[in-house]
């Protein structure tokens, strides 16, 4: 009686054992760069927008941040918040972490753009402590539309 050769083993389950658990983990890192993509896009745009610039230049400026903070200030990485409009009108809402070399503090910016200008109702850099600095200055506060 003669035996009947068996085949060998084809590629799939030779390799399945490390094939799969590549392919989930190759999945999950595409999946956690797309995030992180969507993530950088965002706080980019928020980043780059004008009342983060305005918020942050001016709180840099500010002698009492300065001196409550220590330099350099720096902004943290995640703001929170919102940014809406167009070239004409939009509003903004954000806070923004900021850290210097003696404290930590969040920059509060609220600011509504009108005519395609913004006008900052709120700019203020909250300290640890509880001590709130205002950062608007005189245009600010009515604006040239008068609230």
């Amino acid at each position: 009686m003669s035996q009947i050769p068996v085949p060998p083993p084809n590629w799939w389950s030779r390799n399945w054992k490390w094939f799969v658990p590549t392919l989930v983990v190759t999945g999950m890192a595409l999946i956690a760069a797309f995030i992180l993509a969507i993530m950088s896009f965002v706080f980019g745009m928020m980043k780059s927008s004008e009342p983060y610039q305005t918020g942050l230049s001016r709180a840099r400026a500010d002698a009492a941040v300065v001196a409550a903070l220590g330099e350099p200030i720096t902004p943290g990485y995640f703001v929170q918040g919102n940014i809406d409009g167009s070239a004409a009108s939009g509003e903004a809402n954000l806070a923004i972490p900021l850290k210097g070399s003696r404290g930590a503090a969040t920059l509060y910016v609220e600011a509504n753009k009108r005519a395609g200008e913004w006008q900052y109702e709120t700019l203020v850099v909250a300290l640890d402590g509880g001590q709130r600095i205002d950062l608007r200055d005189e245009d600010d506060d009515a604006g040239e539309f008068g609230r």
